[in-house]
């Protein structure tokens, strides 16, 4: 057998080394200018207003909430096909959280499922205050239809856009908040871009991004304008919010910049094998992802599915034959921590079936085209056996 094929990993060049090194030998580890940069940038490169980095999406979805004021009484609404921060951001600020389910086409929020559930919900008093959109494997939602209904209900926005850095809906950068009130990436090794761990929101309201920027640094202002009182000297600060310490590193941030420069390079390569997976997996008994036409997927992950029958002996066969495939995500609410909430079998049926039926094959762009027909060939036998 040949050498193990994971399903993601970073790509680490020279110019990022160099870059985290510079910070290593300069005046600042943290708090210093390479995080600012990396804030601008981001903002600069979705053509958002402001950017707010962190030290992971997870932290960033939290403060997001911080900064819509979620709390005790009110109601987060994401999706159980995610990773179970994208739900747990809620219960950190003491919300109930609940589901809407996907669309079996998609994989992503049902617009149609979410107009139901919001209609019955303003007819039982039980709106929720936030809703999660999450752009699984990089595919935007559709976010001109979700922005409608949580405007007509008066919901806000935060888009879990984990996956999708450097994708594109209806001519837009993923990030611009068109339809949403914040957007928060992740840059962990795996995806797009990374800073190691990091996450970072932007957003067009200069209110929620200053809200952020305390909650991720102990609520702790040095800015007079917001004091309570005249600084009693130079070293004078305040706590004015209860916050957190989530920042992230200059390091990380150093990372992150240089990063960004091959954005569109890392997003081209995944578009290019992707389109590789689609031709050469043409034919087979499996159901391939669907891409929007007026979207650019970010294609952080390509998730085939298989039928049920099929899926647990497919999945061990590849595992055996060194090909890294995974899973993307088990459903948040047949997770024991939530199904102890009241949870059960059956409640998002759309999701359960993704569960029973998907596979993220390996996609990275320093995957070869050698190892990717290793990866087909080896789903083939899988299939076949």
């Amino acid at each position: 057998m040949s050498g193990f094929i994971p399903y993601g990993r970073q790509a680490i060049s020279d110019a990022d080394i160099a870059a985290v090194e510079a910070v290593l030998r300069s005046d600042y580890l943290t708090q210093g200018p390479a995080v600012p940069r990396f804030e601008g940038a981001v903002a600069a490169l979705t053509g958002a207003a402001h950017g707010v980095a962190v030290n992971s999406a997870t932290s960033a979805l939290h403060v997001a909430c911080m900064a819509l004021d979620l709390g005790p009484g009110d109601v987060l609404w994401t999706v159980p096909t995610t990773f179970v921060a994208s739900a747990n951001c809620g219960l950190y600020c003491g919300a109930t959280v609940d589901f809407v389910d996907i669309d079996p086409v998609t994989w992503l929020m049902c617009p149609r499922a979410l107009a139901e559930k919001l209609a019955a919900a303003k007819e039982e008093g039980r709106l929720p205050k936030v809703l999660v959109p999450v752009h699984l494997q990089g595919e935007p939602c559709d976010m001109a239809a979700i922005g409608a209904l949580a405007r007509e209900y008066g919901v806000r926005v935060i888009e879990d856009a984990s996956h999708a850095i450097g994708a594109v809906q209806a001519g837009q950068k993923v990030g611009a908040c068109t339809h949403s009130d914040i957007c928060v990436f992740s840059f962990h090794p795996v995806k797009i871009v990374t800073t190691a761990e990091g996450g970072l929101a932007t957003t067009n309201d200069p209110v929620l991004a200053r809200r952020m920027e305390l909650a991720r640094s102990h609520g702790i202002t040095r800015e007079p304008a917001e004091m309570t009182q005249a600084p009693d000297g130079a070293w004078y600060y305040e706590q004015i919010a209860l916050g957190y310490n989530y920042r992230m590193t200059e390091m990380q941030a150093a990372l992150g910049l240089s990063q960004l420069d091959r954005l569109e390079a890392f997003v081209e390569r995944r578009q290019a094998l992707a389109a590789r997976y689609d031709r050469l997996l043409k034919g087979l008994p499996v159901t391939l992802p669907r891409r929007a036409a007026d979207n650019r997927s970010a294609l952080h992950l390509y998730v085939v599915r298989v039928p049920a029958d099929r899926h647990r002996g497919t999945f061990d066969a590849m595992r055996a034959a060194g090909i890294g495939v995974n899973l993307h995500y088990i459903p948040v609410h047949l997770q024991p921590f939530y199904r102890a909430m009241g949870f059960a079998p059956g409640d998002f049926p759309q999701s359960e079936t993704y569960y029973r039926e998907a596979i993220s094959l390996p996609l990275y762009p320093g995957l070869s085209e050698a190892d990717q027909d290793r990866v087909v060939a080896t789903l083939k036998a899988a299939l076949a056996a």
